[in-house]
């Protein structure tokens, strides 16, 4: 998932809280377990200089630290969440360079569609995106609930029918990253994800003009068709016919798909046996 290896501003930050937080953590964790070493060590029972010291435990002192370090710790831990939970709110816009980049993404069984209203074109499991540009992202379902997560570029969002998330990112590095869906939703759950091309920003009209001049249209009924349950093994791209598409999804104007249902007959047969349980 290389989360270790960010591309983009908002990935970084997500990379110094995790490494932040683990730090904390091992604050008390490696003086517990050298404290495990020691104790084992100093107590054996052919040491002859440790003593017996019955009171220990309504020690004033050992009180003090006993507390302090678990709250001191969780003090630590509960304001790097705070102040990074709300400097990286999805919905925060992000700064970057050329205009940015609308795209609608709607979660259907097992595949992703990503629509580009601004430039008339939709996509299929492959997100292609200029480096440096603000990316701006309306999230929906057309199906059961899933969660949208490009790791290398960070803020992993839920994607919900008749609901609209947003999230605000952006791509630093020329390259291919990987996409992921990250909430199991069926059968086709481990094919569900999608490839993201970072393109220079030269080169992303050239890419709207060839998506242009595909004869598959995008509308209602096509859409319809592609959110049947199926693992999709292209990445076909689409002319966008109707702009207000994303629109009649998330308002469930275009009714949502019924979610995964049983596959295996022996798993059906199971279900519908008066006795299961």
């Amino acid at each position: 998932m290389n989360i270790l290896d960010p591309q983009g501003p908002i990935g970084a930050a997500e990379k110094t809280i995790l490494i932040d937080s683990l730090a904390i953590m091992l604050a008390i964790v490696l003086p517990t377990i050298v404290a495990i070493f020691a104790f084992a060590y100093w107590f054996r029972a052919s040491n002859g200089r440790a003593f017996y010291w019955p009171n220990w435990e309504y020690s004033g002192r050992i009180e003090l630290v006993v507390w302090s370090i678990p709250a001191l710790t969780v003090i630590l831990l509960g304001g790097v969440a705070w102040i990074g939970s709300h400097q990286l709110d999805p919905a925060a816009p992000v700064q970057g360079t050329g205009s940015p980049v609308r795209i609608q993404v709607v979660s259907v069984d097992w595949k992703w569609l990503f629509i580009y209203p601004d430039q008339g074109s939709a996509t299929v499991n492959a997100l292609t995106v200029p480096a440096g540009a603000p990316l701006h992202f309306e999230l929906t379902s057309g199906s059961v609930m899933t969660a949208f997560f490009i790791p290398q570029l960070g803020s992993m969002i839920y994607t919900m029918n008749g609901m609209v998330t947003r999230l605000k990112l952006r791509a630093d590095n020329e390259g291919t990253l990987q996409g992921l869906a990250a909430h199991f939703s069926g059968d086709g759950f481990p094919n569900m994800s999608f490839d993201v091309h970072v393109v220079p920003q030269l080169a992303f009209p050239d890419w709207v003009k060839s998506t242009a001049r595909t004869d598959r249209v995008l509308n209602a009924e096509s859409y319809q068709k592609l959110a049947r349950q199926s693992v999709e093994t292209t990445n076909p791209t689409y002319r966008l016919d109707d702009p207000r598409l994303f629109e009649a999804i998330a308002t469930q104007m275009i009714p949502p798909a019924p979610g995964p249902r049983l596959t295996s007959e022996s798993a059906q047969s199971h279900i519908g046996a008066p006795n299961a349980r």
